[in-house]
């Protein structure tokens, strides 16, 4: 279950990084609303997984999941370069993530 939660709050940073850029500095009602909310659940859900996953494990895998779909989202939805320098450093933390995952035991 705790990965789970860390996937869901990986998930959630997307989002949350996601609502910051459309916040406009926050200047924008709405995603900034999101971007706050979507903040707290990840943190939340990212505390539930740290109660059986170890700090570094479970801190490296939401922060990659978040670099790598922030990345993916940058790309697919705003439309920013996908040069491959930047694909190949996506792969390379995506590969650090399974890394993460194969080398603990919960």
């Amino acid at each position: 279950m705790a990965w789970i939660y860390l996937l869901a709050a990986g998930i959630l940073e997307i989002i949350w990084a996601f609502a910051m850029k459309q916040s406009h500095g926050f200047t924008r009602l709405v995603p900034t609303i999101v971007m706050l909310v979507a903040m707290v659940s990840s943190v939340g859900l990212l505390t539930l997984a740290m109660r059986v996953l170890p700090l570094g494990t479970a801190y490296a895998v939401w922060t990659g999941i978040g670099a790598v779909g922030a990345f993916l989202v940058g790309v697919m939805v705003l439309g920013e370069a996908a040069n491959p320098m930047r694909i190949a450093a996506a792969v390379l933390i995506f590969a650090g993530l399974v890394l993460m995952k194969l080398s603990t035991s919960a």
